[in-house]
């Protein structure tokens, strides 16, 4: 069987967030794996979307090559990544943000664009926000959908235009997702940091479902249940996943450390070739699974470590499969270098 014919074949999206630099990182049998690759990041610039610190563009087009049905899509912003409430605050501003985004997307043959502002009406991240935003982003959104579908036309072929979204109701707070995804093929749901970053309790940060230690607790099950109600259809729905873990540290020894009051935040710190190499069931560490919650951890009497493995994965894939949900990403390729993660996915899902 081909393997033109067999990508057509595929029925769930399997994408991979990959940073600039670790192009080199990709090895061909994922590339063969995978649906789509979300390049990051583009930045803006007064306005304009600029890429001129990406420095390996060029070699994506290698991985065409090796499997001509692969997607390769512009993202633009990431976490702390001004600009966006600016970009979206008039017609002018608008017009030549989706000019200068379809203008770099074209410059290096990707397939579409992808948005990843953290996030409209929010200032969290260190941007400027207005609440002028929730609006304003629904026709940042429609302005890019226009020029990419006129293009389109021009070209007799199809652009992507997906969202990268917060995996909480802050985001359909500060946003009008009815709207939105009219003009949208995905939203990649970042059901990942979902715990962490603000709190000194320990817990799950990318979990399928609440653990019965924290029934009321954020979940990937919540998030997409969140983003219905808010008129997300199900197969426009992306979940997302982690190839790295979040680490407490100074945890109250009970429990296996799961729902304990820590000295620390729950920092993004390990990737999960770290994790496989140095932590799980070594140096102290035991795995743990929690199985309400379908998520492993690592606990060592002082740290705890939350991440997804290949067991949660396969739950994860399950779900996607239930709930006719679009697909998976995750972020980021290169932190799996056991290249074990990719392949659960793909052995799930394809």
């Amino acid at each position: 069987m081909g393997n033109e014919v067999f990508q057509n074949e595929r029925r769930y999206v399997l994408a991979a967030y990959l940073v600039d630099r670790e192009v080199g990182a990709v090895i061909q049998e994922d590339i063969r794996k995978l649906t789509h690759i979300n390049y990051a990041f583009a930045v803006i610039r007064d306005s304009k979307v600029v890429g001129n610190h990406l420095k390996n563009a060029d070699r994506l087009s290698q991985f065409k090559k090796i499997n001509p049905q692969l997607k390769i899509v512009l993202s633009i912003g990431g976490w702390g990544a001004g600009g966006f409430s600016e970009a979206a605050s008039s017609a002018r501003e608008r017009s030549i943000f989706a000019d200068t985004a379809i203008e770099l997307m074209k410059a290096y043959s990707f397939d579409g664009i992808d948005i990843d502002w953290e996030y409209p009406c929010s200032s969290l991240a260190g941007i400027a926000s207005s609440p002028d935003d929730k609006h304003n982003f629904t026709l940042m959104i429609k302005e890019l959908r226009e020029k990419l579908d006129r293009l389109g036309e021009l070209e007799d072929r199809s652009y992507l235009l997906t969202i990268a979204a917060g995996a909480g109701e802050y985001f359909i707070d500060g946003t009008e997702m009815d709207a939105v995804q009219q003009y949208i093929d995905y939203v990649n749901l970042m059901t990942y940091d979902m715990r962490g970053s603000f709190q000194k309790i320990t817990g799950h940060h990318t979990n399928l479902f609440a653990s019965a230690y924290d029934p009321d607790g954020i979940s990937c099950e919540k998030a997409v249940n969140i983003f219905q109600k808010a008129g997300v259809p199900a197969e426009k729905i992306v979940l997302g996943a982690a190839f790295y873990g979040r680490v407490w540290k100074g945890v109250n020894d009970e429990n296996c450390g799961l729902n304990q009051n820590a000295e620390t935040t729950g920092r993004y710190t390990l990737s999960y070739t770290e994790l496989v190499n140095n932590y799980i069931n070594k140096n102290g560490f035991v795995r743990y699974w929690d199985d309400s919650a379908k998520a492993p951890y690592l606990f060592n009497g002082d740290v705890f470590i939350s991440y997804d493995d290949e067991m949660s994965l396969k739950h994860k894939a399950q779900y996607i499969k239930e709930k006719e949900l679009a697909g998976i990403m995750f972020w980021e390729y290169s932190l799996d270098k056991s290249y074990t993660l990719v392949d659960t996915l793909y052995k799930e899902l394809g």
